[in-house]
């Protein structure tokens, strides 16, 4: 469709910061004009010399103009470029495109803090995560407005955003407990009336990814409204992911009901399209087994040429890993999910203070055993490196450290 002069005249109104850079631009065409209509002619070489020093002159304003007229642009679309360099932004982008295609499989803190190390060396991130969360601000949201739980997709949301630090610490935003929204995060608040807008909680996530200027997307793993199902070991049963650790017993093993819900094709595509697919880090049985639950995911996994991680959590997991090595881990992806699902296992062998594990210890949380001969056993190759870090007295996966040695993994394509 044409553009009529009044569109046209838009451009020029005041205040957009157009104006003085396209008529710095027509500046430098005009010198450009003038210097070289003589330039080539027989005069004297003086003359000669001032055609040429406005050449220049006309070239250097011309790049000036339009280095100038195109940050205007990038300031509008692209807002957390303010003050960076043009060069530098098209440099970023255009490696980060170039970058590694990577699926992470999924939920909780876990996958964000790897997802934020990822966003640093490549754009092309899909992280699919589960939706089997029932409890907090998420499973009141869940229960209140008939939506999926946003608490996770949240998480990861931010942990891949682009956007300023404020607009991240916005989402993060969680009200205290003397307000109606007590318990709430400004996140999920927003992904729940995107929802209802929409009408849709995928076209939700995806016009929120817009909103932060995601490097990568994030998919949920079905879009069917599942609940997780613990089976213990002494043959009791316990529904609902967030009461699943409370019981403190032995799992046996965990499903979803309704038991065959639909995986998202968006997930299936980015699975199929993957160089590496990493599972975890994360809760075993309530972040990560729930999307390999969803036959789709799992299937395409199996079939997946791409190089396939897990990354083993540091220390066990009250009411859910209790004693478990790290072949335990492994055994009870496998079982739930495919023998062909993995080919690595990361493994941290950085230490932890005494002090700190000794904390850890009164919670009956301890560092899982690197049992490596029975990991082999089971077919799976470990890599043993250094991940982990302490902070605020806490256990947490080094994002940096995590994400070279996830990427390290393109050198075996």
């Amino acid at each position: 469709m044409k553009a009529n002069s009044s569109d046209i005249l838009k451009w020029f109104y005041p205040g957009i910061g157009i104006k003085r850079w396209v008529g710095l631009s027509a500046l430098g065409v005009v010198f450009l004009i003038l210097g070289t209509a003589n330039l080539r002619s027989e005069e004297f070489w003086l003359i000669q010399i001032l055609d040429a020093l406005i050449v220049i002159s006309g070239i250097i304003i011309l790049i000036l103009g339009i280095k100038r007229l195109m940050r205007s642009f990038i300031a509008v679309f692209v807002p957390s470029s303010r003050g960076t360099e043009l060069i530098d932004i098209l440099y970023q982008k255009k490696q980060l495109s170039r970058g590694a295609r990577i699926v992470t499989v999924g939920g909780g803190t876990g996958l964000s803090v790897l997802l934020s190390g990822l966003k640093n060396y490549t754009s092309n991130i899909s992280a699919v995560v589960t939706v089997a969360d029932n409890g907090g601000s998420s499973g009141r949201l869940r229960q209140q407005f008939d939506v999926l739980p946003p608490g996770d997709i949240r998480n990861c949301l931010v942990a891949l955003a682009d956007a300023p630090t404020l607009m991240r610490d916005l989402f993060q935003f969680r009200f205290d407990a003397n307000s109606e929204f007590s318990g709430h995060s400004f996140g999920n608040l927003f992904l729940t009336v995107m929802t209802r807008l929409t009408g849709d909680f995928e076209k939700a996530i995806k016009e929120t990814s817009k909103v932060l200027a995601l490097r990568g997307q994030v998919i949920p793993s079905t879009l069917e409204d599942v609940t997780l199902v613990a089976h213990y070991s002494d043959g009791s049963m316990v529904i609902g992911e967030e009461q699943i650790p409370q019981a403190r017993k032995p799992i046996n093993r965990v499903s979803l009901t309704p038991q065959s819900p639909l995986a998202t094709p968006d997930a299936l595509k980015a699975i199929k399209e993957a160089q590496i697919i990493v599972l975890g880090p994360g809760s075993l049985y309530t972040s990560i087994i729930p999307n390999l639950l969803i036959k789709e995911i799992t299937q395409e996994i199996a079939e997946s040429e791409a190089i396939k991680v897990y990354v083993c959590n540091v220390m066990t997991q009250p009411g859910e890993t209790d004693g478990y090595s790290v072949s335990d881990h492994i055994k009870a992806l496998l079982k739930h999910g495919h023998e062909r699902i993995l080919d690595y296992c990361v493994v941290n062998n950085g230490e932890v203070p005494a002090e700190i594990l000794k904390r850890y210890s009164q919670d009956n949380s301890f560092l899982v055993i690197n049992d490596r001969k029975k990991i082999e056993n089971l077919g799976v190759r470990v890599i043993e490196e250094d991940f982990s870090m302490i902070q605020d007295g806490v256990i947490r996966h080094d994002p940096e450290k995590l994400a070279k040695i996830i990427l390290s993994f393109i050198e075996e394509i």
